[in-house]
């Protein structure tokens, strides 16, 4: 995520959590009072955030000293010790809740992203995000999902072209979504990657027959009726002259996701890197002179 866009969202975040003062500490810490907090992991997972946590702490109070010691992807473990901030003891303790709610979400999304992959990792198959992701915090949950070992699909409507399957009863059918899709790239200059979903095999026949998408995504099909798609799809591959990109999609789950890797698909997308993951626990506490 560029620096400017992040610092607009951190403007957001401070103003959402600090408004006209933090009564709580200027009620109680003198003003130029100085301290120490450090960022201690309380469970096991993938780390992420650190480098969000830099600038949230920058932007706050760019005279505060940032102390590393791990990094975004490390794998961590409690009682791990991430990073310690030195500075105003007000700034610290402003700084804690915005800074933990990032990290703890970012690290939970990228552990769940490396749970997810490394179950499939000897297969050959990447799992997917999508845009199933916090409003506002797209890009950041999104980079977890890479720190994680997972695979980021489109960022968002604007980067890639994805005819679901309200796009196709739309614009009525496979064919005509297809081929608007094509016509529209070369008439704007585009050079979009066109992905179709598909329902049954009947639709990915029709696609196959346009010769148009990069990607051919399997809905809601069964392990059992995958593997037949991925049969068919390759053997379209060997008369047409290229490769077709195959993607499982649908309700597949941390228990079900290796039966689609196995198939043979490029990719398996999972909506819940990004909106059924559990924090990582940590906390940002004063160390004690």
């Amino acid at each position: 995520m560029e620096k400017q866009e992040l610092r607009k969202l951190i403007a957001i975040w401070f103003e959402e959590d600090i408004r006209d003062g933090d009564h709580t500490s200027l009620s109680c810490i003198p003003p130029t009072q100085m301290g120490c907090q450090q960022l201690i992991i309380k469970d096991t997972g993938i780390l992420a955030g650190v480098e969000v946590a830099k600038e949230i702490v920058n932007y706050f109070d760019p005279e505060c000293r940032f102390e590393q010691f791990l990094h975004d992807g490390d794998a961590v473990k409690p009682g791990d010790i991430a990073f310690k901030v030195y500075g105003k003891e007000l700034s610290l303790l402003q700084i804690e809740r915005t800074m933990l709610n990032v990290m703890q979400r970012m690290s939970g999304v990228a552990t769940t992203a490396h749970r997810y992959q490394s179950l499939i990792e000897d297969t050959g198959c990447h799992v997917l995000d999508t845009r199933k992701t916090t409003p506002g915090l797209r890009y950041l949950e999104k980079e977890a999902v890479a720190l994680g070992g997972g695979m980021n699909h489109r960022i968002g409507l604007f980067d890639m072209i994805l005819l679901k399957d309200n796009h196709v009863d739309f614009a009525g059918g496979i064919t005509a979504a297809l081929t608007r899709a094509r016509d529209y790239c070369k008439e704007k200059g585009k050079a979009l990657k066109i992905e179709i979903e598909v329902r049954n095999f009947d639709e990915i026949n029709e696609a196959l027959a346009t010769n148009i998408p990069d990607r051919i995504m399997l809905d809601n099909f069964t392990p059992e009726k995958t593997k037949e798609a991925v049969k068919l799809i390759r053997e379209w591959e060997k008369t047409a002259g290229r490769h077709m990109e195959i993607e499982s999609s649908g309700g597949i789950t941390i228990d079900t996701i290796r039966s689609y890797a196995v198939t043979g698909v490029d990719f398996v997308s999972v909506g819940a890197l990004t909106h059924s993951y559990k924090s990582l626990d940590m906390s940002f506490k004063a160390v004690k002179n």
